[in-house]
């Protein structure tokens, strides 16, 4: 290595501190951090430099490879004075990141330390440290405009080098920055990522090259794709002669390739299910054919064995040695995601090829067959809510729900009953489960075309409620509880009686899992049924719901915690449904719903109290303002005592259970909810303006913050990884939902809270992270105008304000349906005030102004997408469909806009040019969702 090029002062001290970095101390390494931030404010080049020296000099691999992560990390750092607020986003460019303040000869310097690293580390794990630190370097630097000519020659020449490890990290380094190689001729980069995929000494430089081959082809333009086609043939002929542990890896990789870019499978599609069905259906003999012996150029058949149904396991074949089972498993499952990918990704495409739907249907049921057999007893004694069932076949499950989404009912529904009836009558109790969850696992994407045979699949269900077995018993009631809500009110309507003869006696079934998932299918049953259907019914249902619920019922102390809390859900959803008929046992169950707050204070009783209160407060509007009033000031004094009393400030499920019952209670008393205002606003609005809490992570490998935590999603956010915990957004929708439910009810008595309300509701519109927040803030605004018509609370000022913010969110929303929602609000709010002509002349021209631009841009999109290509529009049809039906409902609301202006509006002719622009003139009969 050549003469150090910092100070060795520098290095010595450098060479302390990340020792200290290191150690196990808490207060040392704090220090330790706290002296490279200091030094990096002062003097950033020199201590960059002196990481990226140490990385090259350090005796140690660990200390080097330490070296090159924190190396990266620091790089793109925001600087101190960039550091952001909590909750803020940082700019989409800041440019001020460390990088960004190194001279030129620094930044020169740097890349050649970081090529010496690439090029002369001995240890495999180092190299691979520096491709991730050089990759990062790279791509961040071609983004600020400063190619990296040599780290492209010193790659080309590292894939032709002699050692393995120094070609695996070539392959790497183009993987992670695909730019690197764009600007080159295709046949040439062609002809490097091929020589890697057939690589003869090493699966890694093979798997390295793949990956290169993923980026290259998901970074491509349309006419890079084009000449790129031939790519296909070696990345898919690395697959057939790999082992199970190399094999799940290579599939992994191609997944993503498949989502975003389905076509280029399209000419592969036969050979590739032909390969494939042996790995998702490893019991099953692919035939003899050339084709399938030798699926790809260059590729030896890999496996196959007799077929049976239901399978009898892997039968290993010959070559397959002791291979784990568990890398046959996973091989088996990223075979099927590769396949459930294309399927989502490309419908049509994947429809039109043989065999592959009922390929990967019998691979699902076969995979949901597979339970362990002696499980029941373990099963039948835990806690739904604690039990994490690792052996159930979650993934096979989840894959056919997809698929059915994906292809529609035309696709899936004949190939999955070929086998769904015998496995309902097998004598093997784990076919007759996967049968009924399989049912309904495809009841949401075929729903349009199960409803033509619901008979006949009630007729398969409704015995399966008298299994032997109770975990068929058990399934039979989550069958029917999709089914509910999949094609609700259809089956609710016409087979109700069998259904009911079916869910009300599993209702007294012995096993508590049984009969509370008998007691949860009610729900989804009287969310979608009719009051007069639900009556007759009515009593026998709350009698063995009330068996279930009372401690000194027949069941006695064997009632379990888990099934008391699910009755009272049940006998709430009971009580919505059946509306004022449910006041005959009202007397029986609010007593026993009163006691539970009263007495269930202790942590364990912790959900059946909020269920209780849930419960209570439907159970208030069913039976009406005159029932419930004896017990009202009651129940809202114990609500009070919940409110006021000591409790976890991070139990958002209290919280959200406490936001919901008030809501309830105003709605079931109305005006004589006034008085209690002062208690449940404060917190109301407390929670209606939280922010979101977010964070920002510098890539995925950010050890502080990335990896999966409870209550948080993660989405990419121009480019960057942006967390969301959702259970603090999730509250703030549910707030101004309440929020909607106060002003309505209470109409006038709302509007000392006007003026709160409505500067929670303007910003709110933008509130980008909650579809919920923006719909219900949308829906408030006129509501509030309506509860301030007849008091001064409702100053011009406001309404000035309102309709300037809801016309500068119409000139920029790009989404229709909420573009609707808008136009709506706009609506209502200008029929409270007396309509367009009370509107200022300024709002007026502002909202027309904004009107023509969304018109345009309605025309540019639908002119867009009548400039594809055929093929692209039927691929697309159904989700485009839906686009263009939103885009109508928003027209809609733009002419009724227009013509509260003028009759005869000059821009509904416009409006009119834009609704014929439409390309979705599929009749019924070409949906393939039937």
């Amino acid at each position: 290595m050549e003469s150090s090029v910092v100070p060795p002062e520098i290095t010595a001290e450098l060479t302390q501190i990340l020792a200290n970095l290191v150690l196990g101390d808490n207060n040392i390494r704090a220090s330790a951090e706290k002296a490279v931030n200091d030094r990096l404010a002062q003097t950033p080049d020199l201590y960059l430099l002196a990481l990226a020296q140490f990385a090259i000099a350090a005796d140690t691999e660990i200390m080097r490879s330490f070296s090159l992560v924190l190396l990266r990390r620091l790089l793109f750092r925001p600087s101190a004075a960039q550091q952001q607020q909590p909750h803020q986003l940082p700019p989409k460019d800041p440019r001020m990141t460390l990088y960004d303040q190194l001279p030129v000869q620094a930044l020169t310097t740097l890349e050649r330390l970081l090529l010496h690293s690439l090029s002369h580390e001995a240890s495999d794990s180092v190299r691979r440290k520096a491709v991730d630190t050089v990759t990062d370097l790279a791509n961040n630097a071609m983004a600020r405009g400063r190619p990296w000519h040599a780290l492209q020659a010193q790659t080309f020449s590292m894939a032709q080098a002699d050692r393995a490890g120094y070609r695996e990290c070539a392959y790497r380094v183009f993987g992670g920055c695909p730019n690197l190689v764009m600007d080159l001729q295709t046949d040439a980069v062609l002809s490097v990522f091929q020589k890697g995929l057939q690589d003869g000494e090493s699966t890694e430089v093979r798997h390295a090259a793949l990956e290169a081959c993923v980026s290259y082809l998901s970074a491509s333009d349309a006419h890079q794709l084009s000449q790129s086609l031939s790519l296909l043939y070696p990345m898919l002929d690395t697959l057939p002669a790999l082992p199970d542990a190399q094999l799940k890896l290579f599939l992994n990789t191609l997944i993503p390739l498949a989502s975003s870019h389905p076509s280029l499978f399209a000419p592969h599609l036969p050979n590739l299910l032909a390969y494939m069905r042996a790995l998702i259906m490893p019991a099953v003999d692919s035939g003899p054919t050339p084709t399938v012996s030798k699926p790809f150029p260059g590729s030896a058949r890999r496996r196959g064995s007799a077929f049976t149904f239901p399978p009898e396991g892997h039968v290993s074949s010959p070559d397959e040695g002791d291979e784990d089972e568990e890398d046959k498993d996973a091989v088996r499952k990223a075979a099927l995601e590769l396949m459930v990918s294309l399927s989502e990704a490309k419908p049509a495409m994947v429809r039109r090829t043989d065999g592959w739907t009922l390929a990967l249907v019998r691979a699902c049921l076969e995979g949901m067959g597979e339970l362990p057999e002696d499980g029941t007893e373990a099963w039948l004694e835990a806690d739904p809510a604690d039990e994490t069932d690792e052996a159930y076949p979650h993934a096979y499950e989840q894959a056919l729900d997809r698929l059915a989404c994906a292809l529609g009912g035309k696709a899936v529904l004949p190939p999955a009953f070929q086998y769904i009836p015998s496995m309902l009558a097998d004598y093997d109790w784990r076919l007759r489960h996967a049968g009924l969850m399989a049912i309904a696992a495809i009841a949401e994407g075929t729903s349009k075309v199960m409803q033509n045979e619901l008979g006949k699949v009630v007729e398969l269900v409704t015995p399966m409620f008298k299994d032997a077995h109770p975990r068929v018993r058990y399934a039979a009631c989550q069958c029917v509880g999709q089914l509910c809500t999949d094609l609700e009110e259809i089956i609710q309507e016409r087979y109700h009686e069998q259904l009911f003869s079916a869910l009300i006696p599993t209702l007294e079934a012995p096993e508590p899992r049984v009969h509370a998932h008998a007691a949860a299918a009610l729900i989804n049953f009287c969310e979608g049924v009719a009051h007069d259907t639900l009556v007759p019914y009515l009593d026998p249902i709350v009698e063995r719901l009330l068996k279930l619920l009372d401690p000194h019922g027949e069941q006695g102390q064997r009632v379990k915690r888990y099934v008391q809390e699910q009755v009272i859900t049940s006998l709430a959803m009971v009580a919505d449904a059946s509306e004022a008929t449910f006041a005959k046992h009202y007397a029986s169950i609010m007593p026993l719903l009163l006691n539970v707050l009263r007495n269930a204070n202790s942590p364990e009783y912790h959900k059946i109290r909020v269920k209780a209160m849930e419960c209570a407060g439907l159970i208030a509007i069913a039976v009406g303002r005159d029932v419930f009033r004896p017990d009202a000031s009651t129940l809202i004094e114990l609500l009070i005592k919940i409110q006021g009393g000591p409790h976890d400030p991070n139990d958002t499920l209290l919280a959200n259970y406490l936001i919901a019952t008030w809501a309830k209670i105003c709605q079931a008393m109305g005006p004589d909810f006034e008085p209690y205002l002062p208690v449940v606003m404060p917190p109301l609005l407390n929670a209606a303006n939280a922010k979101a809490d977010v964070s920002v992570y510098a890539d995925e490998d950010d050890e502080n913050g990335y990896e999966e935590r409870e209550g948080w999603e993660t989405i990419n956010m121009d480019g960057r990884i942006v967390g969301i915990r959702t259970s603090t957004i999730e509250e703030k929708c549910q707030a101004f939902e309440t929020l909607l439910i106060y002003a309505a009810t209470l109409d006038g008595r709302f509007a000392p809270y006007l003026t709160q309300a409505l500067e929670l509701a303007l910003p709110a519109l933008r509130f980008y992270f909650h579809e919920g927040v923006r719909e219900a803030a949308c829906r408030l605004i006129p509501t509030l105008f309506s509860c301030g018509k007849h008091s001064s609370t409702l100053s011009p000022q406001i309404v000035s304000a309102s309709f300037l913010a809801l016309v500068k969110c119409i000139a920029t929303e790009t989404d229709p349906s909420f573009l609707a929602s808008l136009y709506r609000a706009f609506i209502d709010a200008l029929l409270v005030i007396g309509g367009a002509r009370a509107l200022p002349p300024e709002l007026q021209h502002g909202v027309l102004d904004a009107t023509k631009h969304q018109l345009q841009a309605l025309a540019d999109r639908r002119k867009g997408r009548a400039e594809r290509a055929p093929h692209e529009l039927e691929d697309d049809r159904q989700e485009l469909a839906l686009i263009e039906e939103m885009e109508d409902y928003a027209l809609e609301d733009v002419a009724r806009l227009l013509r509260m202006f003028d009759a005869q509006h000059p821009l509904l002719v416009a409006v009119s040019s834009v609704r014929d622009l439409g390309f979705n003139q599929f009749d019924e009969d070409a949906d393939e969702d039937g």
